[in-house]
């Protein structure tokens, strides 16, 4: 096991020079000037040739990257261009309010997902598998954004049970995370209710059966952990989605996290700052990926790692 995790982080290492690459070039070959975006197109030709050249972005491609690697593996993520303050000290707090985001919207989706699977899968063909897999039909279907301002005009305007918008207190969360939560808990109430009706039909389920295991037992005990891989599979593809930035839920409830801000960045071609999140968002996808793989070895004890 240890070693296969050492492999793995190694292996996380060409890939996120590759995303740092990629990033570098999007903005450096990309269209548009960032020093007219921090100088306003009324700066003199003078003025923003200083300030290109104390950024350093009058140096050849490979310099700037090779500086910006540089940085990087020294722990500087640089300056941001436009607030003129370390970067490091920009997105932590998008950070921290996307890691929050993440949790909550992971747990409701869990919640709202893996029950509902298992209610339609054990009822399969009736009227609440039905019913069940109508609704998260229409999760599947419902844009973010519609979602996100009916949950803001019933529950914030109306009723007046949370907050409109920001980061105030706990139910301060609550809203965005349902939002992201809906349509990602629709998804996994369908791939639950799948793998369960594939291991429900296996041999060893009615086995379980005919010894007069109750049916909660055989159903909950024997068959959801058996038929967890793809579920946990897809838990930790919808993570890394919500950690990457879940733009829509965060700027309609104006949620101060790491996508928002790397929209924002982007809008004024803030390359340090987009850099920067870019980096963070790919090591914290590998290591969402290593740790389902993990929770794999838990889960079915005969998988072993090479």
């Amino acid at each position: 096991m240890g070693t296969y995790v050492v492999k793995r982080v190694l292996q996380i290492v060409p890939v996120l020079v590759g995303i740092t690459l990629l990033a570098f070039l999007a903005f450096a070959i990309g269209p548009g000037d960032p020093i007219l975006m921090i100088l306003g197109e009324q700066a003199s030709t003078d003025v923003v040739e200083r300030e290109r050249a104390r950024l350093g972005l009058d140096q050849p491609l490979h310099v700037q990257y090779s500086r910006f690697v540089v940085s990087i593996v020294q722990g500087d993520l640089g300056i941001s261009y436009r607030s003129r303050e370390p970067v490091t000290a920009v997105i932590l707090p998008a950070l921290r309010a996307t890691i929050i985001l993440a949790a909550v919207t992971m747990l409701f989706t869990a919640l709202i997902g893996i029950p509902t699977g298992i209610v339609a899968a054990t009822n399969r063909g009736g009227i609440i598998d039905q019913i069940t897999m109508s609704i998260t039909m229409i999760g599947i279907s419902a844009p973010a954004f519609f979602v996100g301002i009916l949950l803001l005009l019933v529950f914030s305007y109306q009723l007046r049970w949370f907050p409109a918008s920001g980061m105030r207190d706990w139910s301060s969360v609550i809203l965005p995370a349902l939002t992201i939560a809906l349509h990602f808990g629709a998804m996994l109430a369908r791939m639950t209710r799948s793998a369960m009706l594939e291991v429900l039909g296996e041999d060893y389920i009615r086995t379980a059966r005919s010894k007069g295991l109750s049916l909660a037992t055989v159903d909950y005990k024997h068959a959801l952990r058996n038929a967890a891989l793809p579920v946990v599979t897809l838990l930790g593809l919808q993570a890394g989605h919500i950690l990457g930035g879940a733009v829509v839920a965060e700027t309609i409830f104006a949620w101060p996290g790491l996508g928002r801000l790397l929209l924002n960045a982007i809008i004024w071609r803030d390359a340090p700052l987009v850099q920067a999140g870019v980096l963070i968002i790919a090591v914290m996808f590998s290591f969402v990926t290593l740790v389902v793989d993990l929770i794999y070895s838990w889960l079915n004890p005969t998988i072993r790692f090479s």
